[in-house]
């Protein structure tokens, strides 16, 4: 029963919580006419410190949330989803394509690192699937990668504490083992480290290149659009349709914070 998709139709997104908002920032500056349906899980954040089965059974609910909305493309703002269970996404999908932010930030980390020595850091089900590694190593197996799960930047992030001297210690303390391994790139290898950006900078120097998937992703999301002829060339500028398994008031202070506009209606919506 596919419908047929058009341009019109919208970008599907969705995270474990806030963390995709990184990735909806970075799509409303590529791509200003697209609409975005957004779903955070925010019910059951975070999912890195969860088992494979409950993450692929998760991934499967969020995929069927935003299917409703008969999205053209669906992009996995979540990396543990993207480590552990792409292929659940996009059989939900059918034919709808879906793009990951783990391929996405592992491409981008691979053109920009100098000395073949990339950093990693994300959550913990991230960092043990070993997701980020196999795909860097299957684009150059001459780069070495250095891993370190860093479990409590997520509840960080979500609590809003991007400038707080609780984050700054830990950061020191995740990132002391992970500097000192000569990398001069590093992988944000989670939608919601971005909102800690200047701390995890002001941690690791100036010397060191700062890969955020979400970026990326805006890139593959622009080819893939142009590529298949569903680039919406609108001129109209939509508000995306925010919606959230729990809590629509702290997303919505946290949305302002982080994208720093005002915002549309925060959906609630059953899991």
């Amino acid at each position: 029963m596919h419908h047929k998709v058009t341009s019109d139709n919208p970008i599907g997104i969705f995270d474990s919580g806030i963390g995709g908002l990184t990735v909806v920032k970075a799509i409303r500056a590529a791509l200003p006419f697209e609409k975005i349906i957004y779903f955070g899980d925010t019910a059951r954040v975070p999912y890195g410190t969860k088992s494979q089965v409950t993450i692929r059974k998760y991934a499967a609910d969020d995929t069927a949330i935003l299917m409703r909305y008969q999205p053209k493309l669906i992009i996995v703002a979540c990396n543990t989803v993207s480590a552990l269970a792409l292929d659940v996404v996009e059989k939900v999908c059918g034919s709808i394509p879906v793009i990951g932010v783990l391929k996405a930030g592992a491409g981008l980390a691979v053109e920009a690192t100098s000395n073949n020595r990339i950093g990693v850091i994300g959550t913990q089900a991230t960092i043990c699937s070993n997701a980020y590694a196999c795909t860097i190593n299957e684009l150059d197996p001459d780069i070495h990668v250095v891993s370190k799960a860093c479990p409590l930047f997520v509840p960080l992030a979500e609590e809003g504490l991007i400038d707080h001297d609780a984050t700054r210690l830990i950061a020191r303390d995740y990132l002391a083992g992970i500097i000192n391994q000569d990398i001069d790139t590093l992988v944000l290898g989670c939608t919601h480290y971005p909102i800690l950006r200047r701390i995890i900078e002001e941690t690791i120097g100036p010397a060191i290149c700062i890969i955020d998937s979400a970026e990326a992703v805006a890139l593959r999301t622009r080819e893939l659009l142009e590529e298949s002829g569903l680039l919406n060339n609108s001129g109209e500028h939509a508000l995306p349709h925010l919606m959230v398994s729990d809590l629509p008031q702290k997303f919505s202070m946290i949305y302002k914070l982080f994208l720093g506009s005002e915002l549309p209606d925060v959906e609630l919506v059953e899991v």
